[in-house]
């Protein structure tokens, strides 16, 4: 699975981290920035990775923030992604399990590593279960007009 990835400076060092983990599960990724720990925008980033995952040369896309708010606010605005801001495992489980979330954001401010490895495993591993969540995916999707 190919992994559209992007981090303002608050998420660098969690996504650099994550990098990792999608090497040794043996996942390809796209980095979109950012590329330091210098000051920068979120919307920047995490905009690039949606459209990617939108476009469909990723298959699914992960990004990090300090909170991990505002980064997914700002890859929801690309149309056809589902981005879940997630700080457990399980949410990051069902996410996939009842909204097919394309999208997982994490807040590297508060998500330590192993359980941000834990998360992305989640996220990667859990297929969505179509039947009445299809539905409602639907629905949600048809809000974006």
């Amino acid at each position: 699975m190919k992994i559209a990835l992007g981090c303002d400076h608050g998420g660098y060092e969690l996504k650099q981290y994550i990098i990792q983990v999608l090497e040794k599960l043996g996942h390809t990724y796209e980095d979109f920035g950012c590329d330091s720990l210098d000051s920068c925008d979120y919307p920047d980033f995490g905009a690039a990775a949606a459209r990617a995952v939108a476009a469909g040369t990723c298959d699914r896309g992960i990004v990090i923030c300090t909170t991990g708010i505002g980064i997914s606010i700002a890859a929801n605005k690309v149309k056809g992604i589902r981005c879940a801001h997630c700080a457990d495992c399980l949410q990051a489980e069902m996410t996939r399990r009842h909204n097919d979330a394309n999208m997982m954001a994490i807040g590297a401010g508060f998500t330590g590593k192993n359980m941000a490895e834990r998360m992305v495993e989640a996220f990667l591993s859990t297929e969505f279960e179509g039947g009445r969540h299809a539905r409602r995916v639907d629905k949600m999707m048809s809000l974006e007009g």
